[in-house]
């Protein structure tokens, strides 16, 4: 990497601001290949030289890629094991991105969000069952569920690895806009969950054990981190306030910078009349239909 000043190398290991990393060298507290340095003009290379700062060697923190990509239908989302001739998320990210891992897998037929990079303690607090970070879901069913059968989502279902934890349910009018959905079942029902736990099938295994087989799968949220308008099969690297608010998220961060909110859309709006947190209130006079209730 290229030579940069000696206060920046310091504030991006972690020392302090570059107003305390300033004062630092100005005190003669740092040292570049054995020699004490108090000009502020100074530059150098974490990777070549040899810095100390009290006496201490400086460590430079690594700079992580982040990727979100938008998995098609029948792409595999986990890179182990012998995938055969079978494309991978993988194969989606730049060639030149380097040594890469997805977070947060979904099945063969499953679509939507999912997050390549090198962070490895990013992923293990995004993906370790004790953190329970959302991650937000676009389900399609045959038909409305009952009362009975969202009850049931909701408090938990009794599936052969035990009881799924308590997830968040509702019927919503469809996906939100900015979602690009590839070609398959559009015609059905539309339900938005939120799991904090990641059992392997898990969504299919719950509405099929209350009777309504999962028809289409996408996953648009993990954590604070959005599919947004990703077209299907792309890979986007994620911008620096996307890192920020993910790392925060995940306790890596000590502060990041609020997000501002975005227009709900209008199809995320409950099929029960009742408004979602990113759903937008009907004008007066405009379309009051009201889907048939769960019997």
């Amino acid at each position: 990497m290229a030579p940069e000043r000696l206060q920046k190398v310091m504030a991006a290991a972690g020392i302090g601001s570059r107003r305390k990393c300033e004062e630092l060298i100005t005190a003669g507290r740092v040292q570049v290949n054995g020699k004490v340095v108090q000009t502020l003009g100074v530059k150098a290379d974490p990777t070549r030289d040899h810095i100390l700062v009290d006496g201490k060697l400086l460590q430079v923190a690594p700079v992580h890629q982040y990727y979100k990509v938008h998995k098609p239908r029948g792409v595999l989302s986990d890179a182990g094991g012998d995938v055969g001739a079978r494309r991978n998320v993988l194969d989606l990210a730049p060639p030149d991105a380097g040594r890469l891992f997805p977070v947060g897998r979904l099945d063969l037929h499953s679509e939507g969000l999912v997050l390549l990079t090198d962070d490895g303690e990013l992923a293990h607090r995004l993906t370790h069952p004790r953190y329970e970070h959302p991650k937000v879901y676009y389900v399609l069913v045959e038909a409305m569920p009952t009362t009975p059968a969202l009850l049931t989502l909701r408090h938990g279902v009794d599936l052969p690895e035990g009881r799924t934890a308590p997830a968040e349910v509702e019927v919503v009018y469809g996906v939100p806009d900015a979602l690009k959905l590839s070609r398959g079942p559009v015609e059905g029902v539309w339900l938005r969950m939120v799991l904090r736990e990641g059992k392997k099938r898990q969504i299919r295994q719950m509405t099929g054990a209350v009777g309504y087989p999962t028809l289409r799968l996408v996953r648009w949220a993990i954590g604070p981190l959005l599919l947004g308008e990703v077209e299907l099969g792309q890979c986007k690297a994620l911008t620096p306030a996307e890192v920020r608010t993910l790392r925060h998220a995940v306790g890596l961060e000590t502060a990041a910078p609020r997000p501002k909110p975005s227009k709900p859309s209008p199809r995320t709006r409950s099929a029960y009349g009742a408004r979602s947190p990113r759903a937008k209130a009907p004008a007066r006079g405009g379309d009051k239909r009201r889907p048939p209730r769960p019997r």
